[in-house]
């Protein structure tokens, strides 16, 4: 009887608190930091079974080494939801009523709580360690990615947008691939050739073709997008530009790289 007594209370807890619409954004928040925490040990912890190498990392590069792992659990994950909730949950339709400005759910505050959650411990870890897991491009990138999704997350504004570049993240299991094959001593292997074909298209359809569609739904909402806050306006307008034009940029170190790698194949 105290068993089911406790069991009801525990369900009547996360019930009325944790999932309740005013609960969501920080309960989710909570979990991703969580999420992070688990998947970096995890990391560790597969890694020091299953790669002989791993032991003789250094101190820096296993920090790397896991944080990656944890940067690749948080990638499959909001690319997996964003896709779901841009192109097949009908969140966003044309056929619903209302502004697509304003549409949000409690599965979408939570998503976004979860991302939030990871930029948090990842933009922490990037200023302990800076600069050794990334420079001012990472600090610029998850800046102003921490400000986007926590704003649209909390206003319930522009989810449509946040959610469309944070499929994005799609390529970031590749080039943590990549890193991974590079440290392994695998740089010569025809795994890396495939990893960075692949890594190159998925980072040309994801990064620049689908911003390019983002920037036409941003266009064809426009009268929308008139209506939100005036930050929401900005955010909106600017971010998807600046993450656009940093893609751009690394976009042409992977094609230059490919071009070596495939130079030095032949």
């Amino acid at each position: 009887m105290a068993a089911k007594a406790y069991k009801y209370k525990a369900e009547l807890l996360v019930k009325d608190y944790l999932l309740a619409d005013s609960y969501v954004p920080y309960a989710s928040v909570l979990g991703g930091i969580l999420m992070c925490k688990l998947s970096y040990d995890f990391t560790r912890f597969i890694s020091s079974f299953y790669f002989k190498g791993y032991g003789s990392l250094t101190k820096m590069q296993k920090v790397e080494w896991n944080n990656r792992g944890m940067s690749t659990v948080h990638a499959i994950f909001i690319t997996l939801m964003s896709a779901y909730l841009v192109f097949f949950s009908g969140l966003f339709s044309d056929q619903q009523d209302g502004p697509v400005t304003f549409r949000s759910s409690s599965l979408s505050n939570f998503t976004l709580g979860v991302s939030v959650g990871y930029f948090i411990a990842d933009l922490a870890m990037i200023l302990w360690f800076y600069p050794s897991l990334g420079g001012m491009e990472y600090l610029v990138h998850h800046v102003l990615s921490l400000t986007a999704v926590t704003y649209t997350m909390l206003s319930g504004e522009g989810q449509l947008y946040t959610y469309m570049s944070l499929i994005s993240e799609t390529t970031t299991p590749g080039i943590n691939l990549r890193w991974f094959l590079d440290v392994a001593g695998m740089k010569r292997s025809k795994r890396y050739v495939v990893n960075g074909v692949a890594m190159f298209l998925t980072w040309l359809v994801a990064r620049i073709i689908l911003f390019m569609y983002l920037f036409y739904q941003i266009f064809l909402h426009y009268d929308q997008i008139k209506q939100m806050e005036t930050f929401g306006y900005l955010l909106v307008c600017v971010v998807p530009a600046i993450l656009f034009v940093m893609n751009m940029i690394w976009f042409s170190k992977i094609l230059r790289g490919l071009k070596k790698t495939l130079a030095k194949r032949h």
